[in-house]
Parts: C-alpha cells; sequence; structure tokens
C-alpha cells in the first residue's frame, strides 16, 4: 500500500466514501429525531432511546478489535458495511418502532466493528511517518457527515420520504460491501502471538500495557469534557442568546466545519510535529479553549468563534490520537483501537449525564472550567502513558 502512490490514493478515495457511509448512518438519527419519530407515531423519548442504544454500541469493541486482529481487517470491515445495510434495509421494509430500532442499532454496531479495522489496517500498511497524513484525510469522513451526509439525506427525506433515505442506504452500504473487495486488499496471516488473543480479556490487556493504558485513559477523560459541553451548548443559545432552530442548526454546521478543519490539520501538520508533540499541543490549545469560551462568548457570534475554537482543537487533538494509537501495539492494533473508541464511548455517555448537572449548577462557565480540568487529567494520562515511548521501542508487551 505505502509503495504505489495511485493505489494509495485510491484506497484513501474508498475508505473516505465507506466511513462517510457509516458516519451518515449512525448521526443523522440526532437532527431527524422528531421526524423520525412522528414518522413512526412514538414520542420523542422513544428516539432517545434509540440514539442512547447506538453509543452504547462502542461498548461492543472490547470484542470486535480482537475478533479483527484474528479473522482481518478486510474481513471484518466488510461485516461492519454488510450491518449497515440490513440494518437499513430492516428500517426501510418494515415500518415500526421496533424494525426501525433494531435496524439502527445493528447499522450503529456496523461502524463499532468497521472502525477499529480499518485504523489498524492502517497502521499496518502505511508507515509511521506518513500516518497522520493518511488518518487525517479518511477521518474528514466524520465532519463530512455534517457538511454533505446529514444535509443530503434531509433532501432526500424531503422528496421521496424516510424509507427511501433508509433504503438508499442501505443500497449503498451493499454497494461499499461489494466494492472494499476490489480495492482493500486480502490481509496476510497474522502472527500466533495475535490469534491467541483472549477476546473476553482484551481490557485487562491493554491496561497492563503502560502506553496503552496511558491512552484509554486520555481517550476516557477528554470525550467527558467534550461531550458535557456538546450536550447544553444548544440550551446556552437558546437562553443567552434567544437563537432560532434556523440559527441553532447553523450553528451545528459551523461545529463541522471546525471538525473538518481539525481533520485536515491533522492529515497537514501531525506527521511534520511528530504525532505525540501534536496530540500534546492539540491538548493544550483545548484547554485554552475552554477556559476562555465563557469570557469569549458574551455575544453570539463571539460565542459562535468560541465553540468553532473548542472543536478544533478538540478533533485535531482527537485524530492525531488515531494515528499515534496506532502504534502502541503494533501486534494487535485492532484490539488497542477497539478499546480506545470503547472507553471514549463510555466517557461521552458520562460526558451526556454530566453536563446537564454541571449547566444547572453553574451554566456554561461550570461546563466549560469543568471540561478544561478533565481534559488536563487525560493530558497527564497521555504523559505517564508514552513517558519513555518512542514508535522505534516498543517492548515486547505490546504484542499483547
Amino acid at each position: 500500500m505505502a509503495n504505489n502512490g495511485t493505489v494509495l490514493v485510491r484506497q484513501i478515495v474508498a475508505m473516505m466514501f465507506f466511513r462517510l457511509l457509516l458516519n451518515t448512518g449512525r448521526r443523522f438519527i440526532y437532527p431527524f429525531a422528531p421526524a423520525i419519530g412522528r414518522s413512526l407515531d412514538v414520542p420523542l423519548a422513544a428516539m432517545t432511546s434509540i440514539i442512547a442504544v447506538c453509543q452504547a454500541t462502542a461498548l461492543a469493541g472490547f470484542f470486535s478489535g480482537p475478533l479483527a486482529d484474528r479473522l482481518g481487517y478486510r474481513r471484518v470491515m466488510r461485516a461492519g458495511l454488510a450491518m449497515l445495510a440490513v440494518g437499513m434495509l430492516l428500517c426501510g421494509l418494515v415500518p415500526g418502532y421496533w424494525p426501525v430500532f433494531v435496524g439502527l442499532v445493528v447499522a450503529s454496531f456496523g461502524k463499532t466493528v468497521f472502525d477499529p479495522a480499518i485504523q489498524a489496517f492502517i497502521g499496518r500498511h502505511v508507515p509511521y511517518a506518513r500516518r497522520g497524513r493518511v488518518i487525517g484525510a479518511v477521518e474528514t469522513a466524520w465532519a463530512g457527515s455534517t457538511l454533505i451526509g446529514i444535509p443530503a439525506i434531509g433532501l432526500i427525506i424531503d422528496n421521496i420520504g424516510l424509507h427511501g433515505a433508509f433504503l438508499l442506504l442501505a443500497f449503498l452500504g451493499g454497494l461499499g460491501w461489494l466494492a472494499i473487495g476490489q480495492v482493500i486488499p486480502a490481509d496476510e496471516p497474522q502472527p500466533a502471538a495475535t490469534r491467541r488473543i483472549n477476546i473476553f480479556a482484551a481490557l485487562p490487556q491493554l491496561l497492563r500495557v503502560r502506553p496503552a493504558a496511558g491512552m484509554l485513559g486520555f481517550g476516557f477523560w477528554i470525550s467527558i469534557a467534550n461531550d458535557s459541553l456538546f450536550v447544553v451548548y444548544g440550551v446556552w443559545f437558546e437562553q443567552a442568546f434567544l437563537v432560532s432552530i434556523a440559527t441553532l442548526g447553523f450553528s451545528t454546521v459551523a461545529i463541522g466545519a471546525a471538525e473538518f478543519l481539525g481533520e485536515s490539520s491533522t492529515a497537514i501538520f501531525a506527521d511534520r510535529l511528530g504525532l505525540k508533540r501534536a496530540t500534546i499541543l492539540g491538548l493544550f490549545l483545548a484547554i485554552l479553549a475552554y477556559l476562555l469560551l465563557p469570557f469569549i462568548g458574551r455575544t453570539l457570534p463571539l460565542a459562535m468563534i468560541g465553540m468553532f475554537c473548542v472543536f478544533l482543537a478538540f478533533e485535531f487533538t482527537i485524530v492525531t490520537s488515531f494515528s499515534l494509537s496506532t502504534e502502541l501495539m503494533p501486534k494487535a492494533r485492532a484490539t488497542m483501537m477497539a478499546g480506545f473508541y470503547a472507553t471514549s464511548g463510555i466517557g461521552r455517555m458520562i460526558g451526556v449525564l454530566v453536563g446537564g448537572s454541571l449547566w444547572q449548577l453553574g451554566g456554561i462557565a461550570a461546563v466549560s472550567w469543568t471540561a478544561a480540568g478533565l481534559t488536563g487529567i487525560g493530558l497527564l494520562s497521555l504523559v505517564w502513558g508514552l513517558h519513555g515511548w518512542s514508535p522505534m521501542k516498543n517492548s515486547p508487551e505490546d504484542e499483547a
């Protein structure tokens, strides 16, 4: 992969397309939850239950990562796209709350299965010196789901209805399942040490390796911080600036633009700075953005600029850390990435729960400054885990 530039570009484009589909399948339910609820004749609370269960599927990464290391990355990636296709097909063909519930959860499992496998695949085939560039490019599909995927789904729903949108996503997922075999090479045989990975002991194995444990703690703490702010920024804008729904929607586009710029910055700058140094720099910028947000956010334009800076710093940090994580356990890359996604997912769920309480206690200042403190803990965890580590000096423990 690394020796053929044309093949690499084709594979990156294909991976971006696959990720765009899976990210859109996971994220489009957020803005369209009321519309989907009306279509199914259920209250909004029933739709938020689906969202919560979809988020909880990240915990399945503890099992999907070791499976990918055992079975092969391409095979598991195909399974993820198949789950997207089957889940959306169920939603489109069987209208009703429970079929849609099951279908969306199955599609979310597809993303949970796919993401660690694709990161591990890149980690194996792309040299460490170029990894930030490739992972940063592929991760732009996350922002792309906000800037392209979700608006496109909105147009489709408006013109051919919700079921048509489900069926189109199912068709594209099936197309991706067929295409992946043409652009992603088959996996090489795995070392015996990788095949012996104990699926049910994946997390304890990761916690015994200091760099991996430090990275898991980093992902956990910064995810609590970011989601505690994300869950309350809408009510902050509504109460402080009396914004309309349309303006609030525009702010979501601004966050998507910040995510895209952060991912692009990883692709452009992370390898030049060094992945470890770039991640630490991103954390310092995120802490600064959180601390300044209550002071900056006196007017709506300045508040949106402050949110833009927060999400730009966060996205640069998290995407750069993906590239770094792929080298911490070279013999079990998918296991490492799945553990990272899972612990970060737990952090996001906790962030959603504590964000509202922090808002009630002290408004945006309490939320932002707590987020800065939690990000600081994440920085300490990262520095502790990576003390003395370098990509050229992996210990035997890294073989899990």
